[in-house]
């Protein structure tokens, strides 16, 4: 029989499902959408039940199209996007929406604990800042907002906690996504429970913590009639979304570095030591015994899916004339533009932004426009920008100390030819692109692999499974125009930075 291992990924806006052999080569993959809700400004949430739904949904699809047999899946590995609240009942339902990584709704509770606690203090535990967007004060924005919900939660889990609940009846919390609460100690791993009390979150809240590769329970007789799976395949904790793809762009040794293109953008460079930074982000990585530090953007992919949806029209009727798809086309148009846009820049801070300038009340902006400007400057001036806050956070992390000398590209974005050579130009680092569609899930299940042995180690995981498809060089044409591009978009938010207040 086959031999064959699961991702699933808990994406922003949709979930994927993905079944490969043991060298990497995907066998059959699918996905399930679900929305995000966003009541009220600076709210960003989602039903954790959509995430199910949307795992039940996209495994249909692939039992469906008869390629794998659900008897020939080995092992399952789970990845989710981060800073997640599931309230998780007594019943064992999810009692409210999530508030998600874009939500600042609780910008008051952390400046009320940093202040009284200290936010120095926090940082040297956590390794993180006390933000908004972190799990932590979402948690305690519950409490003061939502009583009835507060009282009645038994535990608190992440994304693929949850997909991993609903599947195995086991509740844990992955080592690599434990630092969205800050009463989690970033250099040992474990909870710091006088943190915890003096946060005044309820201790009994706190999943156990188990690392990213071990086998948490099995597909349960509920989850199977559900899911379409076997009931008594093992499930592997799993973990952060951008770990996963750091480990399946074969990003595990000191130095190695992830560059992420999906809804978010960014980066994660791997360290072998504990190395915070105030204006980025630290985790442990999915690999035993390393750390990432990352930059994390709201802008990444996700603009240029804003941009399609909202100023593609023209584009999407065209689509059956010319046989291109509207972002294609869109890449076309920017791609008769020259470097620097002509004096166009864009910020990318279409949700806030975090790393690092960590300002919930940013925005997007467009500066330069003129009745010279054309769509194609607008879409290249998209992507330009996006490039710009990659190197914005690079820059950063150099000067901690953390230097990438080659990018690893992952996500949806890393398709486009054009856009993956401008944040090479941009950033001057060399890029290059193993699956980028598929190296979130393959980090997963790479996971599943060495929890239920079938890789020795990781090592061995990547050798097996991570392919190099395209390389890029940084090119000196327009280096000049970048330059003098990148310091307006700096300028620009220094400028701004008063207006983008609450």
């Amino acid at each position: 029989m086959a031999e064959y291992l699961l991702g699933i990924d808990i994406g922003t806006s949709a979930c994927k499902a993905a079944v490969f052999d043991l060298e990497g080569n995907v066998k059959a993959t699918a996905s399930g959408d679900y929305p995000v809700y966003y009541p009220h400004p600076g709210w960003a949430e989602q039903n954790p039940e959509d995430w199910y739904q949307g795992v039940c949904t996209a495994l249909k699809k692939i039992w469906e199209a008869g390629v794998v047999r659900p008897e020939e899946i080995e092992g399952i590995g789970i990845d989710g996007q981060s800073w997640s609240a599931v309230a998780l009942g007594k019943d064992g339902r999810s009692l409210t929406n999530t508030p998600i990584w874009m939500d600042t709704r609780s910008q008051g509770i952390c400046t009320e604990l940093n202040e009284r606690i200290g936010a120095e203090r926090i940082f040297q535990l956590a390794g993180n800042w006390l933000r908004p967007t972190y799990t932590t004060s979402k948690v305690l924005w519950y409490r003061e907002n939502v009583p009835e919900v507060f009282d009645k939660t038994a535990k608190i889990l992440q994304s693929n906690g949850y997909i991993g609940y609903r599947l195995t009846g086991e509740i844990t919390e992955d080592v690599c996504t434990a630092y969205g609460w800050h009463c989690f100690n970033m250099r040992t791993g474990k909870w710091d429970m006088e943190m915890a009390q003096e946060m005044e979150i309820p201790v009994g809240f706190l999943p156990e913590i188990v690392r990213c590769d071990q086998v948490i329970g099995k597909v349960t007789a509920a989850a199977a009639q559900e899911t379409g799976l076997p009931e008594g395949i093992p499930v592997i904790a799993g973990g952060l979304d951008a770990a996963c793809g750091t480990l399946g762009t074969g990003a595990i040794h000191n130095g190695e570095t992830q560059e992420q293109g999906g809804q978010a953008g960014g980066m994660s460079i791997c360290l072998d030591q504990y190395k915070a930074d105030p204006s980025l982000i630290l985790s442990f990585h999915v690999v035993p015994d390393v750390w990432l530090l990352q930059g994390g953007t709201t802008g990444g992919g996700g603009v240029m899916r804003w941009f399609e949806r909202e100023f593609a029209g023209e584009e999407r009727l065209m689509q059956k004339e010319t046989g291109k798809s509207s972002l294609d086309q869109l890449n076309e148009l920017a791609e008769k533009v020259s470097p620097g846009c002509d004096g166009l820049v864009f910020l990318p801070y279409m949700s806030g932004e975090r790393t690092p300038i960590w300002n919930p009340y940013a925005k997007g902006v467009f500066y330069g426009l003129d009745f010279s400007k054309t769509k194609g400057h607008m879409v290249r001036a998209c992507m330009e920008g996006v490039a710009f806050a990659l190197k914005h956070n690079l820059d950063v992390a150099e000067a901690a100390g953390a230097t990438a000398d080659v990018l690893r590209a992952m996500g949806g974005s890393a398709n486009s030819l054009l856009w993956t050579q401008i944040k090479s130009d941009v950033t001057g680092k060399p890029i290059v692109v193993p699956s980028s569609d598929t190296a979130t899930t393959l980090g997963a299940v790479m996971l599943a692999g060495v929890g239920i042995g079938v890789y020795r180690n990781y090592d061995e995981a990547v050798k097996k499974t991570v392919r190099v498809t395209r390389r890029h060089q940084p090119n000196m044409t327009g280096r000049e125009q970048y330059e003098k591009a990148y310091q307006t978009y700096l300028e620009l938010y220094r400028k701004l930075e008063p207006m983008m207040k609450e």
